[in-house]
């Protein structure tokens, strides 16, 4: 069953090249430009900002207002330094600023919450305020912003 296989080779001078696509030759419908599908998304404009949501007007205003008060033991305002961990500005213009300290026995444990819920609650437009003060997540070096870190020295 041992068949031998011979291939047969044939010697050639020259060989014809293929012809060339051309764009004329093809079928004019498959080039049709289709719909474009972001038409009406790029069109449509931005809905304007309540002003309570992050970009807003008084939401920055509230972060403006923060960025005013200083840990008395570090030369940087508490919202680069972390301390923010949230604001948000609900019904009523009724702000909520979620809060940590450096440490449960910072010595302005007492006094710092009291000043953000005075400085917010100043802010032309907010109704109320309202701090919450958390340790959970606990405040690390972190959670400062690039500009406390370059303040500090840690950059």
């Amino acid at each position: 069953m041992n068949e031998e296989r011979k291939i047969m080779v044939e010697e050639v001078d020259a060989v014809t090249p293929p012809p060339k696509a051309r764009v004329e030759d093809a079928a004019r419908e498959t080039f049709e430009r289709k719909r474009d599908y972001l038409e009406g998304f790029l069109a449509k404009k931005p809905e304007a900002l309540s002003g309570t949501e992050p970009g807003g007007e008084l939401y920055e205003s509230v972060i403006a207002a923060i960025k005013e008060i200083y840990d008395p033991e570090i030369p940087v305002n508490i919202y680069d330094l972390g301390l923010i961990y949230g604001v948000e500005i609900g019904p009523d213009n009724h702000a909520i600023v979620t809060m940590t300290l450096t440490t449960p026995h910072c010595p302005v444990a007492e006094s710092m919450p009291a000043e953000v819920e005075l400085r917010v609650g100043a802010v032309p437009g907010v109704g109320a305020s309202e701090v919450n003060l958390v340790w959970d997540p606990p405040w690390d070096p972190q959670k400062m912003s690039d500009d406390a870190k370059l303040e500090l020295g840690m950059l």
